[in-house]
């Protein structure tokens, strides 16, 4: 097994040994946190379209419903503007 040398600016290096456990190398570390992430595109390859199409509807519905909340509630309160309810209650 070989080695390498890799440069790090310091503050890269400082959280690096941040995450680094006792008697863990910094290989152990990169390995450990690599481990943890899905570093190769090529195992969620395919799965992005069906993952866009969802979040793509998900975000239709989300910005639908805002846009019905924050119309009712400008509906509100120019009703309220309208019917003098609002200058009530700054004289109260």
């Amino acid at each position: 097994m070989g080695t390498k040398t890799v440069g790090l600016r310091d503050e890269v290096y400082e959280r690096l040994a941040a995450e680094k456990r006792e008697g863990e190398s910094f290989s152990d570390v990169v390995d450990r946190i690599l481990d943890g992430e899905q570093s190769d595109w090529r195992h969620s390859f395919g799965r992005m379209k069906e993952d866009a199409e969802e979040f793509e509807r998900v975000v239709k519905d989300q910005r639908e419903e805002m846009s019905e909340g924050l119309s009712k509630r400008q509906d509100e309160v120019i009703e309220r503007i309208q019917s003098g309810d609002d200058e009530e209650e700054r004289e109260a």
